[in-house]
């Protein structure tokens, strides 16, 4: 019975729940938000690799890209405007994630969303109408703003929105959007490229308004979650969202708990200051280590700059642009895979097998490239060397997309009580955002620099975060959001800042009869 509770592995209370039409429609059009995200990954990608857009905007990087091949190959896009252009929302992100955090929790998570689309969308139309780098750059940094708002709170509403028993599988929904982001970005660069008059990168830039348009319409259609009402002293609506969301009327176990969690939750005044807190730590050193552990396994190289990286190597234009495609399908299919398993299996085996695959994948890839192009970066790659790479960067690419691309997402907006869950969403996004900020900008003049050493350097990235998740990330699959504590109580280490029966937030209180 959808309304019945049961005790779960870590000792807390577990309402049990199926997917109802109505929780499977707002999880829908929630993670749409991800469309937005990858759609970007995509498009900017493809548009720097093109000619008509490199010599508008870039022309010393065009010159450069036509050296032929006793050029050095590892240094042809090194260009400090041309990575700005990338990675300059990126920074618009991190800044917007704080003023995010602040609307997210007083006006909700829906209108935290809207706000995401309606800027995303300005931002597109500015860049699909640009003239000048300047209107490129301002562009990008209105996109930054509307992937930060929905990167704050989309991740928070389908964890609160989701039953426990669904919520990995509900909350992926955010990743394997921005997978079919990517991948239709990659497709409309790949259709684009060869359009005469050298304006297909407009089109590019421009249909971001309809992954923009879509989570904008979306969020003016959907409820916000109960936790998010109730917070905001809207009681009665939220036992109705609670009831349609769970399928049945009996929820009032559940329903009390949540009040029980906000008038907690209520009492922390400053959840900025209370974070910091010893209790908190658990949750502070996952909103801090996952995000960035996530950049640093390098995938926003390989999905930013495939088609740079796949004709720094030797390809033509339009089979760069369509190795970017086949990647694209590696990257949406395995996040299907995660969706299946991180219910199952949990989230832990999923981050083992997955940061172990990438390990090998990037030593294999920086190896094939030390082997085709040395220290000098001079030389072509032969057609069986190419496609090996290509495979050993979509086994890259699985292993992300089923373990640290979703669950670098995930785990982060499962982990925090209601008190500190605006807060600790925001450091996460933020913490995301600046690395990515900092690897984008950095990345051509690294790959200059490092050459196929590189690969080896986000490979030794690979070992130091796998062991991370051996021993400090205990399994979450289950576990209410608002009983959480029960999980860091019972760690070997973290249970020294989370002792068995605290209150870290929520229901506990009911829970352990304090």
């Amino acid at each position: 019975m959808a309304g019945g509770v049961v005790v779960s592995a870590s000792g807390g209370k577990v309402y049990p729940g199926r997917m109802t039409a109505f929780v499977f429609f707002s999880c829908l059009v929630a993670s749409s938000g991800g469309l937005i995200f990858g759609y970007d990954i995509g498009i900017s990608g493809g548009v720097t690799s093109m000619d008509s857009f490199l010599s508008e905007f870039f022309p010393s990087v065009y010159a450069q890209s036509k050296a032929n091949k006793d050029t050095n190959q590892y240094c042809k896009f090194d260009s400090q405007l041309l990575t700005l252009f990338t990675s300059s929302l990126y920074l618009s992100a991190l800044a917007t994630s704080f003023v995010a955090a602040s609307v997210t929790r007083i006006f909700g998570r829906k209108w935290s969303m809207f706000c995401g689309g309606i800027t995303f969308l300005a931002g597109s139309a500015l860049n699909g109408a640009a003239t000048t780098v300047v209107m490129l750059i301002l562009g990008r940094i209105l996109l930054g703003v509307g992937v930060g708002f929905a990167n704050q709170s989309v991740p928070l509403y389908l964890s609160e929105m989701a039953p426990a028993n669904l919520r990995g599988m509900l909350n992926i929904g955010f990743q394997l959007m921005t997978t079919i982001g990517i991948l239709s970005a990659n497709l409309i660069n790949y259709a684009t490229v060869s359009i005469e008059g050298g304006w297909g990168w407009r089109i590019g830039l421009g249909l971001a308004g309809v992954p923009a348009l879509i989570i904008t319409l979306g969020a003016l259609a959907l409820p916000d979650t109960p936790n998010s009402l109730i917070a905001r002293g809207y009681h009665a609506e939220a036992k109705k969202v609670l009831v349609k969301v769970r399928g049945t009327s009996d929820v009032h176990d559940e329903y009390d708990d949540m009040v029980a969690a906000s008038e907690e939750a209520k009492a922390i005044k400053h959840p900025w200051r209370n974070i910091l807190e010893p209790k908190y730590r658990p949750q502070l050193t996952i909103a801090v280590l996952i995000p960035l552990f996530q950049q640093l396994t390098g995938i926003n190289v390989i999905m930013f700059y495939a088609p740079v990286l796949f004709l720094t190597i030797g390809f033509a234009g339009d089979a760069s642009l369509m190795s970017a495609v086949i990647t694209g399908l590696v990257n949406m299919f395995a996040t299907i895979i995660s969706i299946i398993c991180v219910d199952r299996l949990g989230r832990r085996a999923l981050f083992l097998q997955g940061g172990t695959q990438m390990f090998v994948s990037q030593v294999v890839v920086g190896t094939l490239i030390a082997l085709q192009f040395g220290t000098t970066g001079v030389g072509e790659m032969p057609k069986s060397y190419a496609l090996l790479l290509v495979l050993f960067i979509c086994l890259y690419v699985a292993g992300f997309a089923w373990s640290w691309g979703p669950l670098g997402w995930l785990v982060p907006s499962e982990v925090f009580s209601l008190e500190i869950r605006s807060a600790g969403q925001s450091i996460a996004v933020s913490v995301n955002m600046m690395i990515t900020f900092i690897i984008g900008q950095a990345f051509l003049t690294m790959l200059c620099h490092l050459k196929f050493g590189l690969f080896y350097f986000f490979a030794a990235w690979m070992v130091v975060m796998t062991t991370f998740i051996a021993l400090f990330l205990p399994e979450t699959k289950g576990v209410p959001i608002d009983e959480m504590n029960t999980v860091w109580s019972k760690h070997w280490f973290w249970s020294k800042y989370v002792p068995a029966g605290g209150r870290e937030g929520g229901s506990n209180h009911r829970m352990h009869g304090v």
